[in-house]
């Protein structure tokens, strides 16, 4: 059902008109917001940093994670680190340096592969594809797969839970705008994926999870014997460098502009270097916002993160929909000039509509003071 939504737009008091620019002098802008970016929202103009706590107790504090100190490899994803997860989606880390000796089949939902380090071959119902840091790999409900590493390989994993990923709405800049679907690969037949075939003098196991438990059928051969296919229906894959991000050099765009594949109760966004904006009183920075709607993930992946301190690639953020945040006091600095013309960033961000719970894995890895980052330091 269409909404329409109750407000009257209005200014009151001492503010700009043009939301992300011309603040007031010496003030901080904050969003606040419906159905994150996408609906009405205002405006606040604060004397302050909205980030100006000195003590920040219970539940809804942010967290960080050094998913990092998750190197014990295994051999299967399906005993990966648990990170965050609810019923729309379960997100684990994986590190992986031998080739599988199994196989892998995901029954509760499609699945997302965001290669964070290493290189190898994936082996699936389809097919061979190479990957390589910064792949996503996209695997429909039901694909049989397995990894073949040439180099240790670390896996962010993203499940799209009892449903699947589509792209995102294009609207005025059209289908081919941030990324061309033309810059998919496809997985092939090809000479490596027949000489796996003939990898059938031992047993093969498939492990099916479903509703979170696994299941192991064993096959007196090779299953991935495909010989041919044809349909609209198969795994993908996008580099994080193919993605050229939507830019305005008179305004900040919102994370929103930067998605990159959707499901029913999340979305992934992908943070990808750009020119930073150029008009004087454009804001260079994230804005402040208050992410009330959804809860908001970002696994950083490599660059120089500009709007967070102490932050390094393999570290993952979490923050609960219901409070402020924005830029640390340190990026905050740059917050109508930037010392060098663009970002060189990447990150993966997943924002969800239902809460998330955090999982073992996470609370084993997590950075307590993280809450304490924007802090003004002290004079």
């Amino acid at each position: 059902m269409a909404r329409k939504w109750i407000y009257a737009s209005r200014v009151e008091g001492n503010a700009s008109r043009q939301a992300h620019a011309d603040m007031p002098e010496g003030t901080y802008e904050r969003e606040m917001s419906k159905e994150g970016f996408f609906g009405p929202a205002a405006f606040l103009h604060h004397k302050r940093p909205p980030t100006g706590w000195v003590d920040f107790e219970g539940p809804l504090q942010p967290r960080a994670f050094d998913l990092n100190k998750l190197g014990t490899p295994q051999n299967t994803p399906w005993e990966s680190a648990s990170v965050l997860f609810n019923a729309a989606t379960d997100i684990r880390f994986w590190s992986l340096s031998e080739p599988m000796t199994t196989l892998a089949r995901n029954a509760d939902g499609d699945q997302l592969l965001f290669i964070h380090r290493g290189a190898g071959s994936l082996f699936c119902d389809f097919g061979h594809l190479d990957y390589e840091a910064g792949d996503y790999i996209v695997l429909p409900r039901g694909t049989l797969w397995r990894l073949s590493p040439s180099e240790p390989t670390l896996v962010l994993m993203v499940e799209a839970t009892n449903t699947h990923y589509t792209l995102p709405d294009k609207g005025l800049v059209g289908p081919h705008a941030v990324f061309d679907p033309a810059m998919f690969d496809v997985p092939a037949m090809d000479d490596a994926f027949k000489a796996q075939q003939a990898d059938e003098d031992h047993e093969w196991k498939v492990l099916i999870k479903k509703r979170g438990q696994v299941s192991t059928i064993t096959y007196p051969y090779n299953p991935l014997d495909a010989v041919g296919w044809h349909g609209e229906l198969h795994p993908v894959r996008l580099n994080v460098r193919h993605i050229r991000p939507l830019m305005s050099h008179r305004y900040h765009l919102p994370p929103s502009a930067h998605t990159t594949f959707l499901s029913d109760r999340f979305v992934i966004c992908t943070f990808a270097p750009r020119p930073f904006e150029t008009d004087p009183g454009a804001l260079k920075v994230p804005f402040f916002h208050n992410n009330d709607d959804y809860d908001e993930v970002l696994f950083y992946h490599a660059g120089d993160f500009f709007s967070r301190d102490n932050i390094d690639a393999g570290m993952m953020t979490f923050h609960p929909a219901g409070f402020t945040h924005g830029p640390h006091p340190k990026a905050l600095a740059n917050m109508l000039e930037q010392k060098k013309p663009a970002t060189d960033e990447y990150a993966v961000m997943i924002d969800t509509r239902d809460p998330l719970d955090v999982g073992e894995g996470a609370s084993r890895v997590e950075n307590l003071d993280y809450v304490n980052s924007w802090k003004p330091k002290a004079k």
